[in-house]
């Protein structure tokens, strides 16, 4: 674990909502010092349920260049960062999709022993958020990971109320993610990122 903290960001984002936290996270993490990856999660609804949608149409060409993310991006992070929107109290089955490429490294032990934390949206007020990171924590257990949250660590967090990471409502897609949110977002991606430089430095003396 050498030299400077790299940091992936993965994320699943159908209309756009997920994909400005991820855009925040990035941020953060590599104000923090970390380099970072952005790296989408391989979309698989059909073209025509994505056409039938403006947002999520345009969303898509919007992000047509972001590229998709693949297991060596596990391996390379001492970081990562997953977001996606909840799907009834779970995490989209986007992001679930590619979770589940990862059994070779898993049996290697190669996602132990880094930092992970996690970032998600949903339609409606207790629509799932709470439960969907917690539901995606769970995966990173199983990894042998190191789960690093929010909290209550700054006065925001009073605002943005939610420890377990960051979430944002966003009334079916029309409120994008706010001050409060991205804030949210960007305080649990330079707290990931601390961790990550703590551990490296306490490995290296």
């Amino acid at each position: 674990m050498d030299g400077q903290v790299k940091a992936a960001v993965i994320y699943y984002s159908a209309t756009g909502i997920t994909y400005q936290m991820a855009q925040a996270a990035v941020e953060a993490a590599g104000d923090a010092g970390a380099e970072v990856r952005l790296r989408k999660v391989r979309e698989l609804a059909p073209d025509e349920a994505i056409r039938s949608n403006s947002g999520w149409q345009a969303h898509r060409l919007e992000t047509q260049d972001v590229m998709e993310a693949q297991p060596d991006d596990l391996s390379w992070a001492d970081v990562i960062i997953m977001g996606a929107p909840t799907r009834y109290g779970m995490i989209a089955a986007q992001l679930k999709q590619f979770i589940d490429t990862t059994g070779p490294l898993w049996a290697q032990g190669a996602l132990a022993n880094k930092v992970y934390t996690g970032f998600t949206s949903t339609a409606t007020s207790h629509g799932g958020q709470e439960a969907t990171l917690l539901s995606l924590y769970t995966v990173f257990y199983h990894w042998g990971g190191i789960v690093v949250t929010p909290g209550y660590t700054d006065p925001s967090q009073f605002v943005a109320g939610n420890p377990y990471g960051a979430s944002h409502t966003s009334n079916n897609g029309e409120n994008p993610p706010d001050h409060v949110a991205l804030g949210a977002t960007a305080l649990t991606a330079r707290r990931a990122v601390q961790m990550g430089v703590a551990l490296k430095k306490g490995l290296a003396g």
